[in-house]
This record gives structure tokens, sequence and C-alpha cells, in this order.
């Protein structure tokens, strides 16, 4: 594993990562019993409390395995934010390290909440009520794709690497360019924060027919454990950023009478094959990360 820059404490955070369905859940579980450590999610969907099933939560059995920090930890309702994971992230390890641990294992696939972690972010502006208004509204009445299109424009990397499915992630990256004239990605760049432990990066890959496959199945896994039925009961929600992601948003379009039930399963696969591959992007310009084939 290759360290970033680091201290000489001796304390090291192990990060796991890699695109969804690899196996990250049972891998860094298996590493957290060798070294003694708990397991930190940096998944910023499994945070939340009122999603479960369409967020590939750990399974009671892989709960009870070793402790997990941030599942299940927040409510779709607060306002949630990948700095506000920095936070709490880096003193949650801080304590862990205090109290005795020299190896902590962190596992998750948002590219975003792990650069917060290894990098921190630069104070992003506030937002602009108006602007937000005026660009929320777009996305209602024109759908997410002219949003898109004016992004690319903009900014070509935020367009490669952010998740292009989910409308309001959009909407802050181009809040962000349209109202400091800066490219929302340029934020992420900025001098690394130092941190008072090494961080050692850990990539998950499979062949992508392997991947894909694993995608499908677990989608259909999904669907037979009650996908329909969690994302019924959250139809309260559907307009909170947590929501806007995909998963959910298909299955909407099913309850609503949009589209067909097996429509909304093949899209819910299409669009996940397609967030894997923009997770895959992410890391690929991460030069610290030491890739694991799982075959």
């Amino acid at each position: 594993m290759t360290k970033t820059k680091g201290t000489s404490s001796g304390k090291r955070l192990v990060i796991v990562l890699g695109p969804t369905a690899v196996g990250k859940t049972d891998f860094s579980i298996e590493l957290a019993l060798r070294y003694g450590s708990p397991v930190i999610s940096c998944d910023s969907r499994q945070i939340f409390k009122e999603m479960t099933i369409g967020t590939a939560v750990p399974s009671a059995s892989q709960l009870a395995a070793v402790k997990h920090y941030f599942i299940h930890s927040h409510s779709v309702e607060d306002n949630y934010t990948a700095g506000k994971y920095e936070l709490e992230a880096v003193a949650l390890i801080e304590r862990l390290f205090a109290q005795g641990h020299d190896t902590l294992v962190m596992a998750g696939g948002s590219g975003f909440y792990i650069d917060a972690v290894c990098k921190g972010l630069d104070d992003f502006p506030p937002a602009d009520p108006l602007l937000r208004a005026e660009l929320s509204a777009r996305l209602r009445n024109e759908g997410v794709e002219s949003l898109r299109f004016e992004l690319r424009r903009l900014d070509p990397e935020s367009y490669e690497t952010i998740d292009l499915a989910n409308g309001q992630r959009v909407v802050r990256a181009l809040e962000v360019c349209l109202m400091t004239g800066r490219k929302f990605s340029s934020f992420k760049t900025s001098a690394v924060k130092k941190r008072s432990f090494s961080i050692e990066k850990i990539g998950l890959m499979r062949p992508r027919d392997i991947l894909y496959d694993r995608i499908n199945r677990r989608v259909l896994r999904m669907i037979d454990d009650g996908l329909v039925e969690e994302a019924r009961s959250l139809v309260r929600y559907r307009s909170l950023p947590a929501l806007q992601t995909v998963g959910y948003r298909e299955i909407f379009s099913y309850l609503d009478g949009d589209i067909s039930l097996d429509r909304a399963v093949e899209l819910v696969q299409r669009n996940t094959r397609h967030y894997a591959k923009r997770q895959m992007t992410w890391w690929g310009r991460d030069p610290e990360i030491e890739w694991s084939d799982l075959g």
C-alpha cells in the first residue's frame, strides 16, 4: 500500500475503496478483524437511517461482525454534506486513535467524502438562494439533461466525475461555477490538509463483465428484499437531496405510473453501472491507490 504524507505518530488509516458492488464490505470486515479495528463507513447514502435496501447497507451479520460507524447515523432530513462528514469523521478517527488503536479501517465508495478525509475541502461558497431557485426550477421544468450540458461546458472535470443522475448535485456544481467564475472541481484541489496519521488506500476492482453482473444481480436482490416497498415508504422525502439518487428515482417513476417495474429495474441496473464507471474515473487520477483485482 502506498502511504500518503503522514506524521511519525505511527497511527494509520487504511481506506478500502472501489466501485459499487465490488465487494468492499466483506473485504473491509476481514481487514478490520485482522487489525482489531471497527469499520468507519464512508458512504454518502448508507449514513441515512431511513434508507437500507436501496443503499446496500451491510447485513445484520456483517454489522455484528465488527462495530461500524456512520451507518444509519443521520436522517435524510438533515442537511448533510461532505464538509460535515470531514469534521465528524476526522474527530472520530482522532478519538479512536486516542483510545489505543494503531490502525483503523475505513470503507466506502463516495469519492468526494474520501477526499474530504484525506485532503480536506476548501470552504465552498454559501448557496445563492436566487440562483439556486432558478436552477432548481430549470431542473423541474427542463430535466437534468440541459443542466448537464451546461456543466460539461463550464467544468468538464466535474461532468466526468459527479453523479450526473443526481439533479441536486448537478445544480450545486453549476451554482458554484456560475456564482464564483471558478470550476466546481477547483474547490477540491487546494493544498492538502495535514492529518496526524498516515493514510493508505486499497482500491478493489474486478473485470468489467464480472462487476456488471454483480451489479445486475444485486439490483434483483434489492427488488426481492423489498426495494419497492422501501421507496413507497420514502415518497414523502423524495424531494430531498438524499433521495435524488440511483435506485430510488427509478422506483419513484414506477410508483408514479410512468414506467413498468421491469423498466424501472433495467434503469436501476443501467444507471448503477454508469455510476460504477464514474467512480473508477474519479479514482483513476489518484496515484496513491494500490489496486487489488478480486477477479
